[in-house]
């Protein structure tokens, strides 16, 4: 049989792809290197020579996904953005947040991951936030945060049927009409 070629971007997708499952189904104690490399169909010597460590590899793989969901369109649809990613992710695409809900706690990894989407999120909802007290919007953003992730958490650990079962574009339309009375203005 013929070697596989050699694709360095695959890998690296197939590690991250891997990564993502398994710290959103166990959390990232659960979550052992072999296991990210069995479920990538690699050598786990490629995720240290891709990522360096588990704690680089949890770092990217939970923040770009965020990250990317900050990042991917005006800051006015900042929150419908946010609440359909966490609302329309499933088993193979972990939704958003739930890695880092599920690592609460555990390792420096975890809690640097948490301080960085808690400032990326936070900072951009707090620009959103309408009136001159700066203190006062960081706490609307940091408000409407804990209920996103509240919504994660529903959603993804504790299954209420409510949320599992709701129309994803229902609750963006509740949550966005809330956050617009928190924060003060329109943000889709």
């Amino acid at each position: 049989m013929p070697a596989r070629p050699r694709d360095s971007a695959a890998t690296r997708a197939a590690l991250l792809a891997a990564a993502r499952e398994l710290f959103a189904s166990v959390g990232y104690d659960g979550t052992t290197v072999r296991a990210i490399a069995e479920r990538a169909g690699v050598n786990q010597a490629l995720l240290f020579r891709h990522f360096g460590s588990k704690d680089g590899l949890f770092t990217e793989a939970v923040t770009g996904q965020a990250l990317e969901v900050l990042h991917d369109g005006p800051a006015t649809d900042l929150v419908p953005r946010t609440v359909r990613a966490i609302m329309t992710g499933d088993d193979v695409q972990s939704p958003l947040f739930l890695s880092a809900l599920r690592s609460a706690g555990n390792s420096d990894a975890a809690q640097t991951v948490r301080e960085e989407l808690r400032a990326a999120f936070g900072g951009a909802l707090a620009e959103l936030a309408e009136g001159e007290d700066r203190a006062d919007a960081e706490l609307r953003a940091e408000l409407t945060l804990a209920w996103l992730l509240g919504i994660a958490l529903l959603r993804t650990v504790l299954r209420t049927e409510a949320v599992v079962a709701a129309d994803p574009e229902a609750v963006v339309a509740h949550v966005t009409a809330a956050v617009d009375t928190l924060l003060g203005t329109e943000t889709h």
